[in-house]
């Protein structure tokens, strides 16, 4: 019985597996397709996708847009989700628990409503669309879950150690960044690098707000719209393996400092 029982959990996790990464080892076998369309049946393996991809300037210029967008859109998220926690965690604010839910809120809203939201305001500002336009919407987007991450994480046991750091001189701004800050690094770390996997992949909103200069989502939709090419392929076998270099840092710099389990 028990035999059984350990055998149907291992074909479950193994169908669950299957189920997540079936899409990815599909997208990523067709990328070596050696033909002119990444569909079945596969006809041999070449690498001439990727030597396309990596010579293509417009692909290249794209994706080091959308690193760029998601680095400093996550670090600006990082920074102003820790003043808001740290606000909200030491302080006495009025209305507290609901200026707290919204600065969540933005977490249940389509990103959709925020894109279009965010295009009519820049409209009225006079604002180019541009990079910067897509970061400040992906603050927007990422800065709830910052906070939510760093709040939570904030807990009684650090008062008294920043209590200590104050009864023997230590400013207020000295408190928050080199003790309080240090304390909650792995909280950061994992809010900062769950917003930059976010920012990396999104769509809609870097569609909206960019004109001239796009992230990498929307250039790959540019090249669908004119059919399947084995390219789109190659270049979502590079995303995917950029992906799991984000998750290998977050699990070498978040889970290894907190000593918990991946």
């Amino acid at each position: 019985m028990r035999q059984l029982s350990t055998a149907l959990a291992a074909l479950y996790a193994g169908l669950i597996y299957l189920f997540i990464f079936l899409p990815v080892v599909v997208l990523v076998l067709f990328s070596f397709q050696d033909g002119t369309l990444p569909v079945p049946p596969l006809n041999g393996l070449t690498l001439r996708w990727y030597e396309a991809v990596f010579s293509d300037g417009k692909l290249m210029a794209a994706l080091g847009n959308s690193l760029l967008v998601a680095v400093i859109s996550s670090a600006v998220a990082c920074i102003l989700g820790f003043l808001a926690a740290y606000a909200f965690a030491r302080y006495t604010l009025p209305a507290s628990a609901l200026l707290r839910g919204l600065i969540v809120a933005p977490m249940t809203v389509s990103t959709l409503i925020i894109g279009l939201g965010l295009l009519s305001m820049l409209n009225v500002t006079g604002m180019r669309l541009s990079l910067v336009t897509v970061g400040i919407g992906h603050v927007v987007i990422n800065l709830p879950l910052c906070f939510a991450i760093i709040y939570a994480s904030m807990g009684g046991h650090q008062v008294n150690i920043e209590r200590a750091a104050r009864d023997l001189g230590a400013k207020d701004w000295q408190v928050m960044l080199l003790v309080t800050a240090p304390m909650l690094l792995p909280s950061i770390l994992a809010a900062f690098f769950l917003s930059v996997t976010f920012s990396w992949d999104e769509f809609i909103v870097a569609f909206l707000l960019s004109r001239f200069d796009v992230t990498l989502p929307v250039e790959i939709w540019s090249m669908l719209r004119s059919g399947l090419d084995p390219k789109t392929n190659a270049i979502g076998s590079v995303v995917f393996l950029i992906s799991v270099v984000f998750l290998v840092l977050m699990e070498l710099t978040v889970f290894r400092k907190t000593g918990k389990p991946s």
